[in-house]
This record gives structure tokens, sequence and C-alpha cells, in this order.
């Protein structure tokens, strides 16, 4: 055998052994000291005068400015940016988001603080456990560095890196053990290296994280994983009476992970996770970080855009930047809106109308609302609610119909005051549609007070496709109310689960009329709704004034996220019949298309007229017998005799 040859073959085996053998050397600095004398100097005296904090290295997380050093803005535009040169640097991006700002969110504190004034004796862990998802990097380290048992609002507001929100750590050095088995805020965060990032990209180049802020760079493949963000987008809590006793019961605050597990976008169906839609990705090659001009580009990228839906609260918080202590720009905050409003307009809802029978004394009209999320809508805390406007006006203008209209402070003033029930079919203008989620306390009455949420008293919200009542995670999940038993409810057409899409049944009352309606459907969708702020708005304390003040002054208009518009033709057909008529068509379900028309000799037919349910006429002459159009579906057949008109229905199969 040759030398080669033996060579070759030993090869293979002589690299596993040596795999195998611990390697103890220290690894090499990439940054001599001098180099890291100064950038840190640099870098340390950048945050201190922005409010960071100086870099140590005994914490166990940064704050995001330590990041944004190298993955922020690169003004020399060689890092960070898209193939048509464009900034897509993540900590711009992050800095603008609900995410971001999640420890500034003054709905949230004020929120914190009506829920210890209802309940004061459970202040110490109402404070902790909102804390824990809100400000997770500073709540967890004072735990696990200072071992405080309580992280509170006061410990919040005097922490640089609890102010942060959720910050670049609080995902990136969540450990791979545990992912998508945690909720309500616990995580689980690796601390093995003092300090570590998981990313997406394998064998990541280290020395400058590792050097300069003590940060390990590491590839770890659950960061892309749905169950990344399930610790707080699932919520159980505690309920207690209206006394503030606990009752050993919980109440589901939202699910959103858990939705996406029983949808068709789940790992083991269609694997389209969470960061998928959150986190898109572009395919451009992308330097990732500054200062250092040798790396080699990463692709895809995800941007780190954090789009969701409420866009009242994007507005609120870009307009009291300076109250808030929020560092993000206004364009900054521009660009998250609009990315909000892509989300919400153009991936969230197919919204389809369609005209049925348009004659006699009702004009019949479907909606289907089609969720294209990859969980319910709305999703989340339960003030976020969706509502459907359905407006008809006739040829002049005229208003004849109104379901879903709101006021000038955008209350529905149709909604009932504890519950709007869900509707399979809408006959009345003080009905009106709304998918939601409402808790309810222990007395079956609409609570805002989340301790006291004691069970949904209706949860109706639009499920996402490939939704079910038999899956595991149903009982995290579930449809309350009369959408349960909605045979068009997250139903196909041959009644199975899992459409994903309500279909929505609006009768309006003609009352004789004959002419042209237009039709114009509208979903609404809306983030802070005057019912759940008015409970609020009844207590006072600093954060809850604060709050008051930049609400009042906020722009508070829903969000359109889907129309439909239609204009038909109303035909003259009364669909009552003369009393005492014998008429008779036959058959009703045609497979030829070919009908008999019977009537009686006393009451001679005058004209026969066939209506298409488009409100089309397509046969006018007096004939016993007569042909329905190729076309299968639904016709109305209108007989005038002596003694009045009547309409039959017949079906055109075949």
């Amino acid at each position: 055998m040759k030398k080669t040859l033996l060579l070759a073959l030993s090869l293979p085996l002589l690299v596993a052994v040596l795999a195998d053998i611990p390697y103890f050397k220290t690894p090499k600095p990439f940054h001599n000291p001098a180099e890291l004398r100064l950038l840190r100097r640099h870098f340390s005296n950048r945050h201190q005068a922005t409010g960071g904090l100086p870099i140590d290295s005994s914490v166990i997380f940064l704050t995001a400015k330590t990041c944004g050093g190298c993955h922020g803005f690169d003004p020399t535009g060689f890092a960070s940016v898209n193939n048509s040169s464009e900034d897509v640097n993540v900590y711009d991006d992050w800095g603008s988001t609900m995410m971001a700002n999640a420890a500034k969110d003054p709905f949230w504190r004020a929120k914190v603080s009506h829920e210890i004034l209802v309940n004061p004796a459970h202040s110490l862990a109402l404070q902790d456990k909102c804390t824990s998802c809100h400000a997770p990097a500073g709540h967890y380290q004072a735990k696990l560095k200072l071992q405080q048992p309580h992280y509170l609002l006061s410990d919040l507001y005097a922490d640089s890196l609890g102010l942060d929100g959720v910050t670049c750590q609080a995902c990136h050095a969540q450990a791979p053990a545990l992912i998508g088995s945690l909720h309500s805020g616990a995580l689980n965060f690796d601390t093995n290296k003092i300090r570590v990032a998981y990313g997406p990209y394998e064998l990541p180049f280290a020395p400058p994280m590792r050097d300069f802020v003590g940060i390990t760079p590491l590839y770890g493949e659950h960061i892309s994983d749905g169950g990344l963000c399930a610790g707080c987008h699932t919520l159980i809590t505690e309920t207690v009476d209206l006394s503030g006793n606990l009752t050993g019961g919980t109440f589901v605050e939202q699910a959103t992970y858990h939705e996406w597990l029983n949808s068709r976008y789940e790992r083991d169906r269609d694997n389209i996770t969470c960061q998928a839609c959150h986190i898109p990705q572009i395919p451009d090659e992308v330097i990732i970080s500054a200062n250092y001009q040798f790396l080699t580009p990463k692709f895809p990228y995800g941007l780190h855009e954090m789009a969701g839906a409420n866009v009242t609260m994007l507005k609120l918080l870009k307009e009291n930047r300076g109250k808030l202590d929020i560092s993000a720009k206004a364009e900054h905050f521009d660009s998250t809106i609009t990315a909000t409003l892509r989300m919400l307009q153009q991936k969230t809802l197919d919204l389809t109308l369609e005209s049925q029978v348009l004659n006699g004394d009702t004009a019949f009209f479907t909606l289907r609302l089609a969720n294209k999320a990859g969980h319910k809508f709305p999703s989340g805390y339960p003030s976020r609610r969706a509502w459907v406007e359905f407006e008809v006006k006739n040829a002049a203008g005229q208003t004849v119909f109104h379901s879903g209209r709101y006021n000038p402070d955008y209350s529905l003033p149709d909604e009932d005051a504890n519950v709007e029930p869900h509707y399979h079919v809408i006959n009345r203008p003080d009905q009106v549609q709304i998918y939601e989620m409402v808790p309810g306390d222990v007395a079956g009455n609409f609570t805002n007070v989340l301790e006291r949420g004691d069970k949904a008293l209706k949860d109706n919200r639009l499920t996402p496709q490939g939704f079910t009542t038999t899956h595991v995670a149903y009982d995290t999940t579930r449809i309350v109310g009369s959408a349960l038993s909605d045979p068009d409810f997250n139903r196909h057409a041959d009644g199975t689960e899992g459409s994903g899409a309500d279909v929505l049944h609006v009768h309006v009352p003609i009352h004789g009329y004959t002419g042209e309606f237009s039709v114009t459907a509208r979903v609404w969708y809306q983030s802070l709704p005057p019912k759940w702020m008015a409970p609020l708005f009844e207590y006072s304390s600093p954060e809850i004034d604060s709050f008051r003040q930049m609400f009042d002054a906020a722009d508070r208009a829903p969000v359109l996220v889907a129309s439909a518009e239609k204009t038909v033709l109303v035909s003259p057909v009364s669909t009552a019949a003369p009393q005492g008529s014998k008429i008779t068509v036959s058959p009703t379900l045609s497979a030829d298309g070919r009908v008999h028309v019977d009537v009686p000799a006393d009451t001679p037919a005058r004209r026969l007229r066939v209506w298409n349910a488009a409100g089309q006429m397509v046969w006018d002459r007096v004939a016993a017998d007569l042909t329905l159009p190729a076309t299968k579906g639904m016709y109305f057949i209108e007989v005038q005799t002596s003694a009045g008109r009547v309409v039959r229905r017949v079906v055109r199969g075949g």
C-alpha cells in the first residue's frame, strides 16, 4: 500500500482523536492592550454621556448601547447596509419598536399602577411579574446577580438596563434548553460563559465581541425557533375575587405562542416561525458589524423591524420621546409605524364581500374574513380588538343601514356594556361584530383588572389557519361564546375545522326600495378602546395621570385593516306571496336548468320574470316552461298574477 494512500486513510481517524482531546489554551486576544484601552475609553465615554452603564465584566447583561457601537449605524456605509446601500442596522430598527420601549410604555406603567391600587396587598408580586417580561434583563440581573427577591418599578426607574425593555440579550442570551416550554415571564438564560449572544450564523467571528465587551457570540439554531418568544407571549395569571383573595383559579391573559402551535404554521407542519414575520429575512449579503473591514457578509439577514399591530402606542411614544427619555429618533418611529401598518394591512386579513339575494324586503350579503396571521387576530393583550363596519347607502347617498359605527372618541355606541355577542347573522344596525377576548371576573362581569380575570366571557378572535378544538394547546386557546357553534366560524365548506376564517351574513331591510345600493365593509383594529381606558382613568397615580395626559393628546384613531366595496342593483321583487296562492315551481333543484311553473286557472299569470342572485333579470316572458341560464346558482322566479306577485326560489345545478 502506498504511503500517500495510508496517510489519506489515517487522517480522518487522527482528526477524530484530536477532537476529543481537551484543549485548554487561552484564545489569543484579537485586540492588543492599547487598542482595547482606546476602544473602551471611547465607548465608555459615549455610553456615560447618553446614560448608559459603564462596562462591567461581572454583570450578566449589557445595555443595547453597548451592542450599538458595532451593530448600529455605520457612517462609512460599509456595515449594516443591504444590496441597495440602504441602512438596515439592527440597533436603530430595534430602538423604535414596542420591544425596545416595553419598560417605558406609559400604558403599561399606568396599568401596573392600576393593578396595585386595586389590590395593594399584591403589590410586590404584581410588579415582579410584570417586569419579568417588560424589563427582562434588568429583572433577571437583579435576581441572578444581586439575589433580589423582587424587581419593582422603583428599581426599574433607576436602572438603565431595565429601561432598555426587551433588550438585545433578553433574546440572544436565552439558552436552547427549555425553549418553548416556559411561560409567564420565566426565561432561561445561558450564564455558563458569564455573557453570551446566540445568533443564526455558524462559526461567528468571536474576538471583537469577546475582547471588547466580554460577550461570547455563539451559533444557536434556537434563535430562529418560535419557542424563543414563548416565555413572555404566553401569560397565565392567578385569579383573585372582588375582595382580592386568591381563588385558586388561573386565567390565560394571552397565549400567542400557543395559538401559533395550534396552527398550520407550527414547526411540525409549515414551520413558519414568529421570527419569519416579525424579523423578516432579506436575501441580501450584509456585513453585520462595523469597524472591521475584513468581515465576510452574512445572509439571509433578519430585519429587526419587530412590527406588530400597535400603531396607536407607537405614535404616542414618538410624540412623547422627551418625556419618556426615548433616544430613538422620530424618523425611526416613522419607519416602525410604516412596517406596522404594512403588517396590519397587507399580511393580516383577506376580506371578501359578496351579494346574495337583492330583492323583496331584504338584501342578503356575506362577508368573509380570512386570517393570514400565524396566531389569532387580534392577539396579545386582551384590550386589542377588531370590528366590522357595514354600511349601505341608496342611490341618493342616504344611509339605509349602518352597523359598527363609532363615536368621535372611537367608542362604539351600539356595543353592549358588558359583552357584545358574536353574530352569525346581523340584521339590525345596533348589532356589531367585534372580534375580541373579553375577560370576566368571578361575578361574570367584564373586567380590565387582569388579576380579577377568572374566565373569558367571549373569545371569537379569528383563529389561525389549521386551528382545531382537538389540539393539545386548545386548553389555552379556546373559542368562547356563540362563535363555537357558528357553522361558518373556522369551518371549511365541508364543515371541517381549520379555515381560519369567519363568514358573517348581513341581512339589510329594503322596505320596497329598488335601484342601486352602495355597500361598504370595513374592518378596524383598535388597541386602546375607551371601554378599557375608562376604568383605568377612574384611579389616580403618577403613572396613570401622566399616561392620561399623553392619551388625551394622542392620535387614537383605529387602523383600517381591510375594506371591500360593491355597487349592486336591487330588483323590484317582493317575496310576499298573494294570500291563498297555490303557485308551484318544479323542480326546485334543476340539474339541466329546465323548470315548470304551475299557476292555478283562477289566477292566471300575466308576467313571468327570472332574476339571478346578483339581482340581474335573465328571463322576461309568459310561459309555463322555462330554461335557466347555464350558470349554476340560485335564481328567483317572479310570477305576476291578478292577485299580486309571488317569488319562488330554484337552484340551477348540473
